[in-house]
């Protein structure tokens, strides 16, 4: 890894499902060029998964598989970047339990994305104690590779100032300065919304996955919600409340200007612009659904990889535990 990056950068998804484009487009586009600049760490969170998936424990080691291999094709480089398996290092854990004992229970309580969670998330209950602690697990994750920036979202800001506040006391605790406060890499998170043109979400069962077939690109594409107000092809169209167009403004960049004119003078039907954005979804997805398929067919090679990325961030993790337990006087 080049030592002359700027400085390190840790992230992860849970593997909670296959990938869709939203998170393509929110968060893998943004590691892939971010893997340029910074050391990055890359984490297949799957005890943070195991939070609300604890009923189906087994599933979550094979959705922890398919995520490796869609990172890979997606352009996640392990020579530039350090990909590994939360599960497989120890000291993800132990870090949880001592930032546990100095993190306040009042905290956790009053954490907006928890309340928000509970009140959004039914299938399962979600109400036991590691929920509540995932915070402090999250903190622990970038705490323990001396992070010292982390890839948000806006509305992931408010965990990333617990994880701060948590390491400033830590800090002040142990009158040390061993622990790196994280500041926030503020990623423009494209939106984009389910083919139904709702949030897209696979509760909701209207994504369009980042390894789509053929086949499924063109119906869910077909499936799409147009302009409500346009009922022939002689009326003029309205882009701006059109799901086809939102999804033309990222995938059809070199033609996008001319759909808009074109669908507000009427003189593109919504079969015809659909039938653009299936070609041009397929020109974007095929490339890295052909990667995946290579990575799926050749388990032995990610196996490979994550090996290797759990023997380096196993090196890293051990050695600033180490210096964590000795701040602590507890080594």
């Amino acid at each position: 890894m080049n030592e002359r990056k700027k400085g390190i950068v840790l992230s992860g998804m849970r593997p909670t499902g296959r990938l869709h484009l939203g998170n393509f487009l929110g968060a893998l586009t943004n590691w892939v060029d971010l893997q340029e600049k910074y050391r990055c760490y890359f984490e297949i969170a799957d005890w943070h998964a195991l939070m609300s998936n604890y009923e189906n424990p087994e599933m979550i080691r094979e959705h922890s598989m398919d995520m490796a291999c869609i990172w890979l094709a997606a352009g996640i480089d392990p020579e530039k970047s350090v990909l590994f398996r939360q599960s497989d290092i120890p000291e993800h854990l132990e870090l949880y339990f001592i930032l546990s004992s100095i993190t306040p229970l009042g905290w956790l309580e009053r954490c907006p994305t928890y309340k928000e969670a509970l009140s959004n998330i039914e299938s399962n209950d979600i109400r036991n104690h590691a929920f509540l602690g995932y915070p402090v697990l999250q903190a622990a994750d970038i705490a323990l590779y001396r992070a010292d920036s982390v890839p948000v979202g806006k509305d992931q800001l408010p965990h990333l100032e617990m994880t701060r506040e948590i390491v400033r006391r830590f800090n002040h605790l142990y009158s040390t300065d061993i622990m790196v406060e994280p500041k926030e890499i503020l990623t423009v998170v494209k939106k984009l919304k389910g083919v139904d043109g709702k949030k897209m979400s696979k509760s909701y069962g209207n994504t369009i996955f980042i390894t789509e077939n053929s086949e499924n690109i063109k119906r869910k594409v077909k499936s799409m919600i147009t302009d409500p107000a346009r009922i022939k092809i002689s009326d003029r169209g309205h882009p701006d409340v059109c799901s086809v167009y939102d999804y033309h403004k990222i995938f059809s960049k070199k033609c996008v200007k001319d759909i808009e004119k074109k669908c507000r003078n009427a003189q593109i039907g919504c079969v015809k612009c659909k039938d653009i954005l299936t070609e041009n979804l397929e020109k974007k997805i095929s490339p890295i659904r052909e990667k995946y398929i290579y990575y799926r067919e050749n388990p032995q090679k990610v196996n490979k990889i994550l090996k290797e990325g759990n023997r380096r961030a196993s090196i890293a993790a051990e050695k600033n535990l180490r210096e964590f337990r000795k701040a602590m006087k507890y080594a």
